[in-house]
């Protein structure tokens, strides 16, 4: 029998991301994926790195194009605002594309994306990882079922302290709690739904934080759904860690604490009238399963989900979100056709990594 092809990646920006869990994710993916490359700015980064998992391929961002002779796909972990510009670098290269979250900063930018990729014929997935994490789709898979009777609305709040002049304050490079969190919880919203939201209403707010004074500090957001449904989510960058989400049904509940977190398992609880049920999952690594995932697609010749359209639509609904919070007036969401949404059969677990040491990159928060 032939040896199954791997595909070799690069991996774009050696920021926190790809430190804590993308790059050490390679080792649980080896089954169709090949760390091939590093693309970074920081000699020592490349060098320290390369030599712990590797990889002889070291590249800066001038000599991206050189790097992509080198590989089938790329994992992009840049700073948001510099998504777009090397996702359609890669794709007119042919090579495909696996982008962090959020995709773009403007819808704009996701469009361009999108175009590249499918004039190309590579493929463009957002690395969503909570679209094959096992207490995520189990908790979608129940609300789907019914077992909470007709879903109603859902609550979240996701807010952490971020480190002054982390790059998540700053708005030239993508920042804001909407871009880097708020996306999380719009996603879920979306996918408990599993519908699009029609109109959308935002406040932020700014308390004068010196670490938040250019970006807003909190948001407070509504979506209003088809069928008269509901979601509303707080996200903040100056307020003690949480990460959980509520779905309100008229039979009963689903809450998940922690609910966005890679660093630990997951959790929910279902309250139907008076019985209520617990269910942790252990951690697990979320990033390997993208990879298996995605690179299953470009083997297979299969589109992704999530797509670039998933992708597209949350970014469309962050901008939203923030000229509303300008204006103070709802802004309506153009109607969309809904794009695949994750299923149980996506779940794909791989035991939890280490921690590794971290070369010149810092966490979003104080560890």
């Amino acid at each position: 029998m032939a040896k199954r092809r791997l595909i070799r990646y690069a991996v774009v920006g050696l920021g926190h991301i790809a430190q804590a869990a993308v790059l050490p994710a390679f080792r649980h993916a080896r089954r169709n994926s090949q760390l091939t490359a590093l693309v970074t700015s920081d000699r020592v980064k490349a060098r320290q790195l390369g030599a712990r998992y590797g990889v002889e391929g070291a590249y800066g961002y001038d000599d991206f194009e050189a790097c992509l002779s080198t590989v089938d796909a790329v994992y992009i972990t840049l700073p948001n605002s510099m998504h777009a510009e090397f996702a359609i670098r890669a794709a007119r290269a042919g090579v495909h594309v696996l982008c962090e979250k959020p995709m773009a900063v403007t819808v704009d930018e996701c469009r361009k994306m999108i175009g590249a990729c499918r004039a190309s014929r590579v493929k463009l997935m957002v690395a969503y990882r909570l679209h094959f994490d096992q207490a995520t789709l189990e908790v979608v898979d129940l609300v789907r079922k019914g077992r909470i009777g007709e879903p109603k609305f859902f609550n979240s709040s996701f807010a952490m302290t971020v480190r002054p002049g982390n790059i998540r304050t700053k708005p030239e490079m993508g920042g804001g709690t909407l871009y880097d969190i708020g996306v999380y919880c719009i996603n879920a919203a979306r996918a408990i739904f599993g519908n699009e939201p029609k109109d959308v209403m935002a406040i932020s707010v700014n308390s004068g934080a010196s670490r938040t004074k250019r970006i807003d500090e909190s948001t407070g957001a509504l979506l209003r759904f088809n069928g008269e449904r509901v979601a509303a989510f707080v996200t903040s960058f100056d307020a003690s860690d949480i990460g959980s989400y509520t779905v309100v049904g008229t039979k009963g509940s689903i809450h998940v604490e922690p609910a966005y977190e890679y660093a630990e398992g997951l959790a929910y609880t279902v309250t139907i009238g008076d019985k209520t049920k617990r269910v942790r999952r252990p951690k697990s690594d979320q990033f390997a399963p993208e990879l298996l995932y995605f690179s299953d697609c470009i083997l297979r010749n299969r589109e992704p989900e999530p797509s670039g359209i998933e992708g597209l639509q949350d970014v469309q609904i962050v901008e939203a979100l923030y000229r509303s919070a300008e204006s103070g007036k709802a802004v309506r969401i153009p109607p969309r056709r809904m794009d695949k949404k994750p299923t149980k059969k996506q779940i794909i677990r791989r035991p939890a990594i280490k921690k590794p040491k971290h070369v010149n990159a810092q966490s979003a928060t104080a560890d």
